[in-house]
């Protein structure tokens, strides 16, 4: 049996995969091609089972990252002006509540932008009767929402909980942090595994970036209880 480094050319609508020496030309495979997309006829379903997966992802990871990073430096922020630790849990419960509201608006608006465009490129494949998009495969708002709201809350339910009963101002800090720190690297890496990215790179950028949040709102807090004196 002759093995063909194939070669595809597209003709009408078709894809011919052919030997680039004819003398040795065993088969000629043609498949359908998908006009509107390029893709060959098949191959839609893993793409949107991808983008599926990709959707859930982002809206999970992403939602759990934002509520730890936002509650840990409204927090930490807070403790810079109040060290008062009743004060320090009421702002975060307050920040938990308005931020999982805030991402739970700002993803329907998302993916109900997103479910638009592909209905549109549904109609536009019917009326060229190509494979329609189904019905199932688009994007789910209310389902984006809910998901980004919950994971808002469990990523910052983690620093709520952590300090809320202690009562020194240096460990509960101190404990902030370090928790804070600690489930930032396991969002990183479940972030990146399930990416498909490098976990290293993937898991100290989430690190870094959510050390730096935490930072920039204590300094400035504390900069501007310097200034009001």
């Amino acid at each position: 049996m002759v093995e063909i480094e194939a070669i595809s050319t597209r003709m009408d609508g078709e894809v011919i995969e052919l030997s680039p020496c004819p003398e040795q030309l065993d088969v000629i495979v043609t498949i359908p091609v998908d006009n509107l997309t390029g893709r060959k006829v098949g191959e839609g379903k893993r793409v949107d089972n991808f983008q599926q997966r990709g959707q859930w992802l982002r809206a999970s990871v992403l939602g759990a990252n934002d509520g730890l990073v936002t509650i840990a430096s409204l927090m930490i922020g807070v403790g810079a002006v109040q060290s008062n630790a009743k004060t320090m849990a009421v702002s975060g419960l307050a920040a938990l509540v308005a931020g999982a509201c805030s991402m739970a608006i700002g993803e329907f608006v998302s993916v109900y932008a997103q479910r638009d465009v592909e209905v549109s490129t549904m109609k536009i494949r019917a009326k060229n009767v190509l494979n329609p998009i189904k019905d199932e495969s688009l994007p789910k708002p209310f389902q984006a929402a809910i998901a980004s709201a919950l994971a808002f809350c469990v990523g910052g339910v983690v620093p709520l909980l952590s300090v809320a009963f202690i009562t020194d101002y240096a460990i509960r800090v101190v404990v902030l942090a370090v928790v804070s720190s600690v489930t930032l690297i396991a969002f990183g890496a479940i972030g990146a595994y399930y990416g498909r990215t490098p976990l290293v790179k993937g898991t100290l950028r989430v690190l870094i970036g959510g050390w730096m949040a935490m930072l920039v709102t204590y300094w400035l807090l504390k900069l501007f209880a310097t200034i009001s004196g």
